[in-house]
């Protein structure tokens, strides 16, 4: 059953790219943008990334944390995060359960989904994002809601 709006996030724990534990308790207290995105070093998803990274500093001035989610291990992830410089931890799912307790889709029932979770700082869903296309719109979309939340 996938996660909707209003919806608490489910309590987790997975490593990123350096190997530190990253949990859904460190976020409280603070907005989450949880993007989850097929794989490192792929066209779309480099440029998702890269987008969340130019903007980082915004997602900063609204308190936001901001953590990408893909089944990478940590070294396709820590290769990756150098490679483009990411300032934000991205955690390894590599068993996808992070992406099965959240409901994230597969897109024709083989690729991986790309859906940005903007949760606030109570970890309460406050938006769903989808679109495996346009990776870029999930950047201006989370700090659109972020903005939101805000006010």
């Amino acid at each position: 059953m996938p996660l909707k709006l209003g919806d608490q996030i489910p309590d987790f724990s997975l490593s990123d790219q350096l190997g530190v534990s990253r949990t859904n308790k460190q976020a409280k207290g603070r907005p989450l943008v949880l993007f989850f995105y097929p794989k490192d070093d792929t066209p779309g998803c480099t440029a998702e990334n890269c987008g969340f990274r130019d903007k980082y500093d915004l997602f900063k001035l609204f308190g936001a944390e901001v953590w990408g989610v893909s089944g990478d291990d940590e070294a396709s992830h820590r290769s990756f995060a150098d490679k483009n410089k990411l300032p934000f931890p991205l955690l390894c799912d590599t068993d996808n359960s992070l992406r099965r307790a959240f409901g994230v889709p597969k897109v024709l029932g083989l690729l991986d989904g790309r859906v940005t979770y903007i949760i606030d700082s109570k970890g309460v869903i406050r938006h769903i994002f989808n679109d495996l296309l346009n990776g870029p719109a999930h950047v201006n979309e989370a700090l659109r809601v972020l903005g939101e939340i805000r006010n």
